[in-house]
């Protein structure tokens, strides 16, 4: 089961569909699901309903304004583009989904969001699971980044990206390339908002990601304020969701299980 929403914000419409698997229990908190720096619902795929399956969780996607089919972004991102999705977002999801408890999951630059999320909303918030998150700008990020650049500047890769984001999708390799090349975006760091994390948290990382080491994850790790648990994936690059689904899906099924069973 699942169905599609367009929900209204004081900044423009944001595109939401959320899933539900076939022993969901509603007395458990949905999963929100915050996409990376090219992403949006549809670059899931199959994962939100293989997530919602293995958690009996209502699971949550939408995407962030100018991405996907959701509304264009009015201006260009600053520094502080992570922090909004709690500002906005997330409580515009809450209203319009019926929800006050979720458990909050951020693939790259979302697991940023989830974060910020997480420590503005730490009565609300039940777990954090950051997946390929980074928490400080790295030099690989910095050589990923600058290798995704000149790959998209060949003929008929903007293509990929019009695909899922349409007119949009000029706007959103800029943004991401943009903001975490400007000398001005290098200094950033998570630690702020992890020390506002008062939930069981899981940071998921892949040896093999080309956007950060294994540092970001231990990072995570330490500077999160509530319990912690790292999980390193050998072999395993910048999308594990991709790579290996159902053992993502599994493994925070069981992350949960073990955080309800302590609360």
């Amino acid at each position: 089961m699942d169905d599609t929403f367009l929900i209204p914000t004081d900044r423009g419409r944001l595109f939401a569909r959320h899933w539900y698997g076939e022993r969901n229990d509603e007395t458990l908190a949905p999963v929100v699901l915050f996409h990376d720096s090219l992403g949006c619902v549809a670059l899931w795929r199959d994962f939100p309903a293989q997530l919602a399956t293995a958690t009996r969780r209502r699971v949550i996607a939408y995407d962030r304004l100018g991405f996907g089919q959701s509304d264009a972004y009015p201006g260009i991102l600053d520094g502080q583009f992570m922090a909004q999705e709690a500002q906005y977002a997330l409580p515009a999801l809450a209203r319009h989904l019926g929800f006050s408890r979720f458990v909050a999951f951020g693939h790259s630059v979302g697991g940023a969001m989830a974060t910020h999320c997480a420590g503005a909303f730490p009565d609300q918030c039940e777990a954090l699971i950051t997946e390929s998150t980074q928490a400080f700008v790295e030099d690989r990020t910095v050589v990923g980044i600058l290798s995704a650049k000149t790959s998209f500047a060949k003929d008929g890769q903007l293509a990929r990206l019009a695909k899922y984001h349409g007119d949009k999708a000029g706007w959103v390799l800029h943004a991401w390339i943009d903001t975490w090349l400007a000398p001005s975006f290098a200094s950033w760091q998570l630690d702020p908002a992890l020390a506002l994390v008062q939930c069981h948290m899981l940071a998921i990382h892949g040896d093999e990601d080309e956007f950060g080491t294994t540092r970001h994850a231990e990072r995570i790790s330490t500077q999160s304020a509530g319990p912690s648990t790292v999980w390193l994936i050998p072999g395993c690059g910048h999308v594990p969701h991709r790579e290996m689904p159902w053992q993502i899906a599994s493994a925070v099924a069981r992350f949960l299980d073990r955080t309800s069973a302590a609360a």
